[in-house]
């Protein structure tokens, strides 16, 4: 399997068309691409995982709407600066204009376009450009534009950069590719985050087996990954299959269907880790692992105290080795930890061995810290309940960038 990062995007997969356009969704004039469009002309089976918060976005319920009553796609749009969310019916109304839009545009039906939004909560959408916007957008893809780095960029908000891999595989009846793209940044934690991610491939499958393997690969990547422990009201990944490659990927054949799964996780976890070393103002990527647990929701439990403590993460900015932080968090997990027991290792350094701090490392725990990316290693010694998380330091310039827009 051959596998690629910071690729032209969605386009990379045969037969999906892109575009990216500036259509002024903030209202400032600023230039951004702000809108685009992923289209096939093929028909796609499609798979969806979506946030787990009460309060959806308007583009979410469509989503997950279609995705109940449709088993045929073509294309998604999606619109960054505006999160259309909480914004009542008339929210609902304007994402259901965003797919009739792109339907009418394309010669589809609306249920067959996917909506998705990022952006600012509460304010509504300015569709008189918005609709210009797609049109333009469609314009571009009629005429041949090589639109997949403007899809990329008509998704971003606060992130500094464009994520994108493609996974590649071959079978004896061709070249499988898939291809993902991401946008995230701030208010990222699972079950998903402020996020959108778009996984398109050339493989045919039905649709129930590409929502059993987006939501497996869902639930190692995305769901592993916390900036600062906030749900949004967007969280959305896509997934859609056309078949140009004429490849079949079944459980008819094993090989095939076990490359097809290795490709999405490995794009899904790639484009994870991507929004993780892109988060908003963080300094630091830190990989945590624990084990030793009763079991694994025990295990997940304290890796995300762990990984969302205010005062932990403050000191990995510090560069601040202090590990009664991660002890302390570790313990109101609730689940029976027993500090006797815990041994705990920056990087490979030995931190704590039965509960006793091997003071004589201290200076190489201060190098393990001061690094821009490092692990943390926690055994509880309870049992065989393990989990582990990406994550990050937290800096003042966090604070600084969400006081205010």
């Amino acid at each position: 399997m051959k596998f690629y990062e910071n690729v032209d995007g969605l386009t990379e997969a045969s037969g999906f068309f892109c575009a990216g356009i500036h259509c002024d969704v903030r209202g400032k004039r600023d230039g951004r691409i702000d809108l685009g469009i992923v289209y096939s002309k093929r028909p796609c089976s499609g798979a969806g995982v979506f946030t787990t918060n009460d309060v959806k976005a308007a583009p979410v319920l469509h989503g997950q709407a279609i995705l109940a009553e449709q088993n045929e796609f073509h294309a998604i749009v999606a619109n960054s600066g505006n999160a259309n969310a909480c914004t009542g019916p008339q929210g609902e109304a304007d994402t259901g204009t965003m797919a009739s839009e792109v339907a009418r545009q394309l010669g589809l039906k609306a249920e067959q376009v996917f909506v998705c939004s990022t952006g600012r909560i509460g304010e509504s959408l300015p569709m008189s450009r918005i609709t210009a916007g797609i049109r333009d957008a469609v314009q571009d893809i009629e005429d041949g534009v090589d639109g997949g780095m403007g899809f990329q960029q008509a998704i971003l908000t606060s992130d500094t950069t464009t994520k994108s891999c493609l996974a590649e595989f071959e079978t004896t009846d061709g070249t499988v590719r898939v291809a993902g793209v991401a946008k995230g940044s701030g208010m990222i934690e699972p079950n998903m985050a402020t996020m959108l991610a778009f996984v398109v491939t050339d493989a045919n499958l039905p649709a129930q087996l590409l929502q059993d393997t987006l939501k497996a690969a869902n639930d190692k990547t995305f769901n592993r990954i916390t900036i600062d422990g906030d749900m949004s009201t967007n969280d959305t990944v896509l997934a859609l299959a056309n078949g140009f490659s004429n490849v079949d990927v079944s459980e008819k054949n094993p090989d095939v269907l076990a490359d097809f799964q290795t490709a999405v996780e490995k794009v899904c976890a790639c484009l994870a880790r991507k929004m993780v070393g892109d988060g908003e103002k963080v300094t630091k990527l830190i990989e945590l692992f624990v084990k030793g647990a009763p079991d694994e929701i025990a295990a997940e439990k304290v890796a995300r105290n762990i990984a969302n403590s205010l005062l932990v993460k403050t000191s990995w900015y510090g560069s601040d080795p202090n590990w009664g932080r991660i002890v302390d968090a570790a313990g109101y997990a609730k689940v029976g930890v027993d500090f006797a027991r815990m041994e705990l290792f920056y990087n490979d350094v030995p931190v704590l061995a039965e509960g006793k701090a091997l003071i004589r490392n201290k200076d190489k725990w201060k190098e393990a810290v001061a690094e821009k990316h490092f692990k943390i290693h926690l055994d509880l010694n309870l049992g065989k309940g393990d989990y582990n998380l990406l994550t990050t330091d937290l800096s003042e310039a966090y604070v600084d960038f969400n006081k205010s827009e």
